[in-house]
């Protein structure tokens, strides 16, 4: 009884805790409760993910009695290989491990068919898988999880922690024969909702028309952003092409590369914009300034040949995308300011757009410049820049000067609903208010007579800029001459521009200029995409003109009078955007709303166009297939073709211009 007694005060004593876990271990088990993540919704509320209860399968090897009848059943339903399987299982029975895993966060489907087997030993386990049910749709924004629930990329990856979530636990006391009869623990708590700026029918439009640019241009790759400029908000952010975030796995490093903030591109001529900036900020010139440009410039060790020739005003060397005006205007700034320009418009620097591997371009300083640096930086060489990051500096034009931070995140609201965080995006005058409206004015001659026709709209004022920059090749350290980055980005409407989109092609085959390839499908974008957002048209069509002079045309259809022999009365027919007759009706063969004659061999004649603005005489002119070539602003003076004239279809008419009465 002495040594009883010992045995137990020792046991009470010196080995009290280790006995007390012991007894704990046996008579308690601890369930870990899964805090279900956190939503993530578009601007209207729309679910763009979610997580969902699914089925993962695990084995007990020890209990499993003939491994390889186990394995020849589970292998067609878990489609993988037999012999592996039967393999993995007779090591971890030899081993007396017992847990294995043999699929994890299966579909339905497949769950009922492994449970039917009811093969001794292997046993089911709920977990969350993350569902995108609009499949591909945003995947380079939304990113996507691992096998553990972890983000891996997109707004998944950086808000990681908030969409996670907490943890519980479910501590459960059994008898000796491992029944529960008691339980008590912590809930788990759900993860938090993050409501993105993204909406997911401008994303849609967006993606759609960038995947049929990809394939119409067979391009190596596309990227397109869709901004406010005022606040800052994407409402689009597309590549193509693009992967389904359901299977990532399933998809190439190129696939899921987000290109729009990733890739490092020399713009071209879009980064005129910060050379015309600046000379207009620092009151160098003004939209009229007249600026020689013969046709070349000479600089250190080489010669820049220019296709814009001539005395042109400000205006039409933007509109024209001529590189000596802007190596001129670069060289008035010199290096310092044109520098300081760059910066301000938030070139050199990332955005801070909240998703990850975002890259801030490649901007030397000028202590790195070369002596012919003046010549390359103005016209978008020696310069490498995001789509995001253009897009951003027009913004700051669009938005009467003041650079608001691009962001993706509205709002984080708790698993209430409460809002717990609010998007406060930075923001920050970059040029005055003058300066950016006097831009976008002549910004918007790039759509009206400049390199850009194709980005007009219908029933909207638009401006912006093309770009077309060649690439280096790799073997060569060159430039290539059959590889080029097309681009045009541009807002509209003009005077309160509702949205910024940039769309840039890569390594388009056959046409590859900015204003061919890219400035297209800016315009089919933009159609879509205002009067969705209830954008109001400010483009109307005149009321009526007087009798010899040409009204307005609307955005699908054209009047006009079919001439008779007689001269009398004739046929008045609908005319396409193509001057195709669509249309027929019966007229009095009087001259009200007109747009051209059309004589019995069907030949377009010459509108008269004296009066008009250069607004309307551009609107016009590609309604009717006609190439413009402008002289002056104002209103049309001079004409050329005379009116009346036989037009050939794409033929360029002269219009000169004049501000005089």
């Amino acid at each position: 009884m002495l040594l009883v007694g010992a045995r137990l005060a020792y046991l009470q004593t010196s080995q009290h805790e280790w006995l007390s876990r012991r007894a704990r271990a046996q008579q308690s088990d601890v369930e870990p409760l899964a805090a279900p993540r956190g939503l993530i919704l578009d601007r209207q509320g729309r679910e763009l993910a979610r997580s969902i209860d699914v089925d993962s399968f695990y084995a007990d090897p020890r209990e499993i009695e003939d491994v390889d009848a186990a394995s020849n059943a589970l292998a067609p339903v878990l489609k993988v290989d037999p012999a592996g399987l039967s393999t993995k299982l007779k090591e971890a029975k030899s081993a007396r491990r017992g847990f294995m895993w043999l699929a994890r966060r299966v579909e339905d489907e497949q769950a009922q068919a492994v449970k039917a087997l009811k093969i001794k030993g292997v046993y089911s386990q709920e977990e969350q898988r993350r569902r995108y049910p609009n499949g591909a749709l945003a995947a380079h924004v939304l990113g996507f999880v691992g096998l553990d629930a972890k983000g891996l990329a997109g707004v998944e990856q950086v808000y990681d922690a908030s969409l996670t979530g907490e943890s519980g636990k479910l501590i459960l006391d059994a008898d000796a024969k491992r029944r529960a009869f008691e339980s008590e623990g912590l809930g788990a708590r759900d993860g938090q909702t993050l409501v993105l700026t993204l909406d997911q029918t401008v994303q849609f439009i967006v993606e759609r028309e960038l995947a049929a640019a990809l394939e119409r241009t067979q391009a190596k790759s596309a990227a397109a952003v869709v901004m406010d400029p005022h606040t800052g908000e994407v409402l689009a952010l597309a590549n193509a092409p693009s992967f389904d975030p359901n299977d990532a796995g399933g998809a190439s490093p190129e696939q899921r590369r987000n290109d729009a903030l990733q890739n490092i591109y020399e713009p071209g001529s879009t980064f005129k914009v910060v050379a015309f900036t600046g000379a207009l900020e620092e009151k160098l010139i003004t939209p009229e300034t007249r600026i020689e440009c013969p046709g070349s410039i000479s600089l250190p060790g080489r010669v820049v040949h220019d296709h814009a020739t001539g005395s042109l005003t400000a205006t039409e060397a933007l509109a024209k995308s001529s590189n000596v005006a802007a190596i001129k205007l670069g060289m008035k700034l010199g290096n310092d300011r044109l520098y300081e320009y760059i910066r301000r418009l938030g070139f050199g620097e990332r955005t801070g757009v909240e998703l990850p591997g975002e890259t801030g371009g490649l901007i030397r300083p000028v202590s790195k410049w070369q002596p012919g640096s003046i010549g390359s930086v103005p016209i978008g060489h020696e310069v490498g820049v995001t789509p995001l990051q253009m897009a951003a500096a027009y913004a700051a034009v669009a938005n009467d000067g003041v650079r608001v931070a691009p962001h993706l995140v509205r709002e984080v609201r708790d698993a209430e609903g409460r809002t717990v965080k609010r998007s406060e995006p930075e923001s920050h005058r970059v040029v005055s208010a003058e300066t950016a409206q006097k831009l976008r004015r002549m910004m918007e001659e790039v759509t009206l007579i400049g390199t850009a026709k194709k980005a007009q709209l219908e029933g909207y004022t638009a401006a912006g800029k093309t770009g077309t920059a060649q690439k280096i090749d790799p073997r060569t350290h060159a430039y290539s001459q059959t590889k080029y980055v097309a681009s045009f980005v541009g807002f509209a409407p003009l005077e309160n521009p509702a949205v910024v989109i940039i769309v840039v092609i890569d390594e388009a085959v056959g046409l590859h200029q900015g204003g061919q390839v890219a400035a297209p499908v800016f315009a089919q974008i933009a159609n879509q995409v205002l009067p969705y957002l209830a954008v109001p048209p400010d483009q109307q069509p005149d009321a009526k003109a007087p009798a010899g002079q040409l009204a307005a045309v609307n955005a699908s259809a054209t009047v006009l009078p079919t001439a008779t022999a007689a001269g009398g009365a004739g046929e008045h027919e609908e005319v396409g955007t193509r001057g195709l007759p669509v249309v027929a009706e019966r007229g009095t063969g009087e001259v009200g709303e007109v747009v051209y004659a059309e004589a019995r061999e069907r030949e377009l004649l010459m509108p008269d166009l004296r009066g008009r603005s250069l607004r309307d005489v551009a609107r016009i002119c590609a309604r009717l297939g006609l190439e413009l070539e402008a002289r002056g602003e104002g209103r049309a003076l001079r004409q050329s073709p005379e009116v009346g004239a036989a037009l050939a279809p794409g033929q360029t008419v002269r219009i000169e211009f004049s501000r005089s009465d």
